[in-house]
Formats: C-alpha cells, structure tokens, sequence
C-alpha cells in the first residue's frame, strides 16, 4: 500500500466526532468520502475544508439501515476514488426510554441504524478490500455497550452487538490483509452532549475520573491510529476512551 494515497469512507462523517475524524485523516493525506443522510450543506462545506488540506474528497448521501442506498455509497466511492481502503462505521442514533415504556419500533429503529448499518457497511467494504488484500475496518461502539444504562437497553444492546460482530469480522479476515477494531468512546463534548441540562452534565463530569468529557479530536486520534498502515498486527480489539469511566 505504501506510495498510494488512501482512501477512506467515515460515515455519520458530516458532524461530531464523524466530522473530527473526516479531519484528521484528511490531515494524514487520506481521500475521505463523507457519508451523511441529512444536511448537504454542513456535509458540502466539509467537502470544501478537507479538498483544501490537498486531498480529494466527497459527500455522499444515503441511510446505512437501507442496503440498496449503502450498495449506491460503495458504488460512488468506487466510481469517484476507484478503491476503499478504510471504513469507519460511525453513523448511530439513541432513542432513549426505559424497556417497559420502549415500543418496538423504537427498538427496532436504534437496532436497525447502529447494527445492521455496521452490518451492512461492513459486508459491501469487503468487496473492495478482500481483492485488493488490504483494509482497515473500524466500527465505532460506546462506553454503554460495554456497561449497561438506564434508558438505553436498544442502544446497549445495538452497541455491545458491534462489539461482537467485529471480534467475529476480525477473525474471519486475518489472513486477507484487512482488520477490524472498535473504539468504544465514552461521554464526548458534541452537539448532542451541549443538550443535556446543566445539572446533569455537572454530576455526569463529576463522574469520570478525569473530570471532563472528551474532545472529538480526541476520538478521531485514536481512529487514525488504528486506520494506519503501521496498525497491521491489531485486529479484533476494543479501545476504550473515556477519561478512565471504564476500565476493562
């Protein structure tokens, strides 16, 4: 792989930490094609500010739960880049209520965005990098898949699904050139975490050891760690980053 510029597609990569990762790989030389499913207009701006660090970029539109509009994704980065090198499997959503209250759909919905759009992904990264005997593969999981929380059964079990299903991806690729890594964040400073009400935030930060959520940048650190050339010999593992909440 070493003399080709590489490329990667971040999904969910139009905002938040997908945004910070779209960032710092572009920093690191790498193609990024962003994918999104709502606003074009933050995506495109994103387009214009990665192009300017030298590198080429896209945004591409479309629902990791719906299969024919991820097959269309893949087709385009194909069409546009000609190969994909990493995947980063950032796109997810919460749809938060205790189990008794939780009607299926809202099951369903957090299940179907956060796992089977991993899944999904994953399988159609795979007709490119198999052939090419070369891929990184990183899905993005939670703190709360690995402990649980109030609120959050589809989201844990949605989240802790991943984790599962990339140690078994790992396995299955080791020989082929390609790995497959989580990273497991923690409470991260972003739009969503600017919501939570002031009292909560507080005893939330109190809470983690390091007394402050997490930066984006920080998240997107640890990404391109694992998404390079250099990270050939770690497949299958778990990295946590949540200023010392869980450690397992």
């Amino acid at each position: 792989m070493s003399g080709k510029r590489r490329t990667a597609l971040v999904t969910g990569g139009s905002r938040g930490i997908g945004k910070a990762i779209c960032e710092k790989l572009a920093a690191d030389g790498i193609n990024v094609a962003i994918g999104y499913n709502r606003d074009t207009e933050t995506a495109e701006k994103l387009v214009q500010e990665l192009r300017s660090k030298g590198v080429e970029a896209a945004a591409l539109q479309g629902s990791v739960e719906n299969l024919y509009e991820v097959k269309r994704v893949f087709d385009q980065v194909k069409e546009i880049f000609g190969t994909l090198d990493i995947l980063v499997n950032n796109a997810g959503i919460t749809a938060d209520k205790t189990l008794v209250k939780m009607e299926r759909e809202t099951w369903l919905r957090v299940i179907q965005i956060n796992l089977f759009g991993t899944y999904h992904c994953c399988r159609e990264a795979l007709q490119a990098m198999l052939p090419q005997g070369y891929g990184r593969i990183i899905n993005v999981s939670s703190i709360i898949g690995l402990t649980g929380n109030v609120g959050q059964s589809n989201y844990a079990a949605s989240k802790a699904g991943v984790i599962g299903f990339t140690k078994s991806l790992a396995l299955e690729v080791a020989t082929k050139g390609v790995t497959a890594n989580v990273v497991a964040p923690g409470f991260i400073e972003t739009e969503m975490t600017k919501k939570i009400p002031a009292h909560i935030y507080q005893k939330i930060e109190e809470s983690i050891p390091m007394k402050r959520f997490g930066q984006p940048e920080e998240v997107a650190r640890l990404v391109a760690f694992l998404a390079a050339e250099e990270s050939a010999y770690i497949t299958g593992q778990v990295y946590g980053i949540n200023g010392g909440l869980y450690m397992n």
